[in-house]
């Protein structure tokens, strides 16, 4: 029972294992839900899924494999072909009939509508020009005629059933192959913490409590500890101006969302390689830093990210006077190796897609010396980048 769907789960990536299988029979066995769709998903998704991020993707494939609804990748959402939108069913209609329904202004108006539409319909339509349904001339359903329309196999009532629930999937911007926004950027940050307990003892612990309440012949013992907090020390190095302006909206959200989870976070900005000056401020560019005054001031304990998409000629590496804006004694290399050597834990974060990091030479420069420590701007992407500072 159910094993397709088990087998659709793992073939599309989700970490799913026998065992959560079996757990599935088990309930279903005791029969610890009703004969709703909606409590059956939930019990699902409550035992199938151990990570947030999967949960867009477990809401698309329960729907495609319970209610037969096609699979479309994220990537593919919004990207409907013309050929899609233009086609309809043979419905032979006069000329004057045609002329009525003309195209609604493009494909970002018929979005619009189709939004409009999904709030207000709240049954099913067949006919006519206005609805989501079959048959008619509206732009959006099945087996009706409009020159430019969305082609619907099957749409939802409009009633809070389940199907509605993973149809919406609520939990889109938690996948790892989205779009980075300010909430999955958080998740994935988060990933570094490092508790230490410090200050007044005003938590039980209960462990030792117990230990101590035994040695004691029974006796109540309380022990007291420090309350657990993220001591966690982030320095950050971020690339900006010049081919970084194409990211500047992700960088800024990235960079909104490490001030909100890191309580000691530093950071620096440099432009396309790390010179012997970095700057705090860009409006005031020439109010300088001197990179080894940021070295002595900040200890080994610190964990550093540097942000930029590593594009850059190799002779802002490699050759003294290299640099774009000044000339520099001594090479972008060698200053990064400075604090690639002084730092025990070091990442680079890439906002360009990995598939075109080989077409630039600075970037296999540079990720040789962190390492391989070089890693995507998106959610999977930080989540490793995390990870591997706290090792």
């Amino acid at each position: 029972m159910f094993l397709d769907f088990f087998y659709l789960l793992r073939s599309e990536g989700i970490p799913v294992s026998l065992h959560e299988y079996l757990n599935l029979l088990e309930a279903l066995k005791q029969e610890i839900i009703g004969m709703k769709i909606d409590d059956f998903y939930y019990l699902c998704r409550s035992i199938m899924i151990k990570s947030e991020t999967n949960l867009d993707r477990f809401d698309q494939l329960f729907a495609h494999y319970f209610k037969g609804v096609e699979y479309i990748p994220d990537e593919m959402v919004f990207k409907i072909p013309d050929e899609w939108i233009r086609r309809s069913l043979e419905n032979m209609l006069s000329e004057q009939e045609r002329a009525m329904i003309e195209a609604m202004g493009g494909l970002e108006a018929l979005r619009k509508r189709f939004e409009e539409l999904l709030k207000e319909q709240k049954e099913r339509h067949e006919g006519g020009n206005k609805w989501i349904g079959t048959g008619g001339t509206s732009p959006f359903g099945a087996y009706g005629y409009n020159p430019e329309g969305y082609r619907i196999g099957q749409t939802g009532s409009g009633h809070r059933k389940a199907v509605k629930v993973w149809d919406q999937r609520d939990f889109a911007n938690l996948d790892d192959k989205v779009e980075l926004n300010t909430r999955n950027l958080k998740m994935a940050l988060r990933r570094l913490r490092v508790f230490t307990r410090e200050g007044i003892a005003d938590e039980l612990d209960i462990d030792d409590t117990i230990q101590r309440t035994c040695e004691n012949a029974g006796m109540l013992d309380i022990s007291l500890v420090p309350t657990k907090k993220n001591r966690v020390k982030v320095l950050m190095f971020m690339d900006v101006g010049g081919s970084m302006d194409d990211h500047v909206d992700i960088c800024s959200r990235l960079f909104s969302s490490a001030r909100y989870e890191f309580k000691y976070l530093k950071f620096y900005y440099f432009h396309n390689c790390i010179y012997e000056t970095v700057w705090k401020d860009s409006s005031r560019r020439n109010e300088r830093v001197k990179t080894l005054e940021v070295l002595n001031k900040y200890n080994k304990d610190y964990k550093v990210i540097f942000v930029g998409d590593a594009a850059m000629s190799p002779y802002e590496m490699l050759s003294p006077s290299g640099s774009v804006e000044h000339y520099n004694d001594e090479t972008g290399a060698v200053w990064l190796k400075r604090v690639i050597d002084h730092f025990r834990d070091v990442v680079w974060i890439n906002p360009n897609p990995e598939e075109g990091w080989e077409y630039y030479e600075t970037t296999h420069l540079i990720r040789n010396m962190m390492d391989q420590k070089m890693f995507a701007m998106t959610v999977d992407g930080i989540t490793k980048a995390m990870r591997c500072l706290k090792k």
